[in-house]
């Protein structure tokens, strides 16, 4: 797998296709096959990007911590050598942070935005705090994990338990816990919150949310709606990582974004919010 040297050190990447660029951020404890099943929806004319996070999937531990502003400062790197035209950012959970920080600071490198269950637009509240000070110790996420990731993913397609498998076994490695840790401890700054922000984002903007979704409620969805001008909210039947739970409806998300962002449709946001495809779309 090819890696990339950053200011933060080494991370992994893979490439899918030939085309235009989507880049696809996982969440925190979890790596780039969580996208496995999208990628192979997407049609031809696109190349898919997959990245591992410092201290997940085949990316070594990091040089410096993993907070969001430094994920952020990767991906900007990544994009400045991999594809300085621009890509379409698909981002998970911090990965929907980072993704979305981006759009706001660097729009020259975000062609479009796919924020999947984004932090950044929940608002500070006296039990996320706390959670997330627990979150920031290594012993409890490692003795947590097992239980949290059943409750946030609510498993139900073999992708699920797939990526909620991969999930347990990154936060049982050091690199993986501590990356972990540093990424919850980066939720409690002040700098997590993008609502301030997000009306600087310009690109085509699709946000998808998991109806089901215990640690990024739904009201952030319609915040984040509201607050990026001209976005779409998309709603699936699912837990935290809607794209393992019915790949095929995020995929046609993430293909007609890619058609507006890459200049071959016009986007529209007709329907500001509307539910997922059906449950015969989902995957077993």
């Amino acid at each position: 797998m090819p890696t990339l040297s950053t200011s933060a050190g080494t991370v992994a990447y893979d490439s899918h296709g030939t085309g235009d660029p989507i880049v696809l951020l996982p969440s925190g404890g979890h790596d780039l096959r969580d996208y496995d099943e999208i990628r192979k929806l997407l049609p031809d004319g696109f190349r898919s990007i997959g990245v591992d996070w410092p201290g997940h999937g085949r990316s070594p531990a990091g040089t410096a911590p993993s907070t969001e502003l430094r994920l952020a400062q990767i991906v900007e790197e990544l994009l400045e050598s991999l594809t300085p035209d621009g890509a379409v950012l698909v981002g998970n959970s911090v990965g929907g942070n980072v993704a979305a920080r981006l759009a706001i600071r660097r729009p020259d490198l975000v062609r479009g935005l796919m924020i999947i269950d984004g932090g950044g637009f929940e608002g500070s509240t006296l039990a996320g705090r706390v959670f997330c000070a627990l979150m920031s110790r290594p012993w409890f996420v490692r003795l947590i994990y097992p239980l949290f990731s059943q409750a946030y993913m609510r498993p139900r397609t073999t992708a699920d338990h797939r990526a909620r498998a991969s999930a347990i076994a990154i936060t049982r490695t050091t690199p993986g816990v501590t990356a972990v840790t540093e990424i919850w401890h980066s939720f409690s700054l002040p700098e997590h919150d993008l609502r301030a922000e997000a009306g600087r984002i310009t690109a085509p903007a699709v946000l998808v949310w998991g109806r089901h979704d215990p640690v990024l409620p739904f009201r952030a969805a319609e915040t984040a709606r509201d607050l990026i001008p001209g976005s779409r909210l998309v709603v699936i039947e699912s837990g935290h990582l809607p794209y393992t739970t019915n790949p095929a409806a995020v995929a046609a998300e993430l293909t007609d974004l890619a058609t507006v962002a890459f200049g071959s449709e016009i986007w529209t946001n007709d329907a500001r919010c509307r539910p997922s495809a059906t449950k015969e779309q989902q995957q077993p």
